[in-house]
């Protein structure tokens, strides 16, 4: 029997708080998961300082990776298999790339990935491509098959369908993190009807639609998706966290350019800080060692990098205020300006941050992360695209809204050290009582 085709002897399940168990029969499947690079995901958790704010969000990419694998398998294994649309070959290159798609992901994933310029689906790449345990399970289907399930997660795998079934506006991996941080965060926000929709999915050509009477529930779906993004993953607090951590780390990497003499060495960065960083190098990072370097640079003699590693061990945040960047640059500059004079160093404690999304948009062939419509199929058979049927989904269709903040940490703005005209009239700019 061909090592793809093999199943286990007993079918080993996961109880999981979103699908109640993960169905695992395939070997295959199995030895994957049993990886070293895969069990890694274990430690990287899934919405990164997000914990700070919502206490519950603890959970990992391990099992939003096993959560994503599970919705792929149901739709070729329940919904897709038999029709004459779906070609059941892909099911198991489907399947590898439902269960790998988040394989690179760093510590504290996009905010690492700022600071130091690098992309996880790069190393995903890499993972999936180079010498590692994941790469010999999968070469035992095939010396192409690794190739195969990389181009499947970067998009450029011939078949369109397959792509979609993981990269699309209404994926399995939206539908598995929504529903999944909406959980750990105790929201009600990234609740939908999942299972109308499964039941209402179709293969069709080059992409996956839905029927026309399960077009409410697709709105359902947006509009969850649209709460989340703003009230959870664009949180003012938890952007606050994000803040401090990507100053923590400009900040060791500074002054390890500077030459400056460390009480804990950083050995586990060296590589990242001199932008040589190997795969073997990444793969030891996670968020214990990241963890670990934040208390133990607590204690530095440079005053900057021990007092904001304190602040995040310790929740001790900064404060926003709204800010408008059209409108309000001369008042940054004046702030910066203030702040050097008061002793506070802006580069460190005067910040903007930007967050943006677009909810759903219909195609728009050759602009920037262009993006497939959803579609829907009427009893005709012919296809109508999302928003062009649905008066809610039209209302926020291509509409990117942005949000802007001005973070700072009152607590050094109050004390009593710093200058009382610069305190003074730090305080009226930032409308401080």
């Amino acid at each position: 029997m061909a090592y793809e085709k093999e199943k286990l002897s007993e079918e080993k399940v996961f109880k999981d708080p979103v699908h109640r168990y993960v169905h695992v029969r395939d070997k295959l499947i199995w030895d994957l998961i049993g990886t070293r690079e895969f069990q890694r995901l274990r430690r990287i958790k899934q919405l990164g300082t997000t914990y700070l704010t919502f206490h519950g969000a603890e959970h990992s990419r391990f099992g939003h990776s096993l959560g994503v694998y599970e919705i792929v398998r149901r739709m070729v294994d329940d919904v897709f298999k038999g029709r004459p649309e779906w070609d059941n070959s892909e099911r198991d290159l489907c399947l590898c790339a439902a269960l790998l798609h988040d394989l690179g992901h760093g510590p504290f994933s996009h905010s690492f990935e700022k600071v130091f310029h690098l992309d996880h689906e790069n190393f995903t790449r890499e993972i999936i491509l180079g010498d590692t345990e994941v790469n010999q399970v999968l070469r035992r289907v095939g010396e192409d098959f690794p190739k195969a399930v990389a181009e499947v997660i970067e998009k450029t795998y011939k078949n369109k369908q397959v792509i979609s079934l993981i990269s699309s506006q209404i994926d399995a991996d939206r539908m598995d993190y929504l529903q999944r941080d909406a959980y750990y965060t105790g929201v009600s926000y990234g609740h939908f009807d999942m299972e109308r929709i499964l039941r209402v999915m179709r293969p069709r050509d080059d992409q996956v639609v839905i029927k026309q009477s399960g077009m409410h529930a697709v709105e359902d779906y947006i509009m969850s998706r649209y709460q989340m993004y703003w009230q959870v993953y664009f949180h003012p607090v938890t952007r606050s966290a994000e803040v401090i951590l990507s100053k923590i780390l400009h900040r060791a990497k500074q002054l390890y350019e500077e030459g400056y003499q460390f009480k804990h060495t950083p050995a586990h960065f060296y590589s990242i800080f001199e932008g040589k960083v190997t795969l073997s190098d990444y793969l030891k990072l996670d968020e214990s060692i990241i963890l670990y370097y934040f208390q133990a640079w607590e204690e530095e003699e440079d005053s900057i990098l021990s007092d904001l590693c304190k602040r995040f061990s310790n929740r001790r945040l900064f404060q926003y205020v709204e800010f408008n960047p059209n409108e309000e640059m001369v008042k940054f500059f004046e702030l910066t300006t203030l702040f050097k004079r008061a002793g506070i160093d802006p580069d460190y404690y005067l910040v903007v941050d930007s967050s943006s999304d677009l909810p759903y948009d219909f195609y728009r062939p050759g602009e920037e992360e262009e993006r497939l419509p959803i579609h829907l199929l009427t009893q005709d058979g012919s296809l109508k695209e999302l928003s062009r049927q649905s008066d809610i989904v039209d209302g926020i269709s291509g509409k990117r809204r942005t949000d802007h903040k001005l973070y700072f940490p009152q607590d050094l703005i109050m004390d009593l050290s710093v200058k009382r005209a610069a305190k003074l009239k730090i305080k009226e700019l930032l409308k401080l009582t």
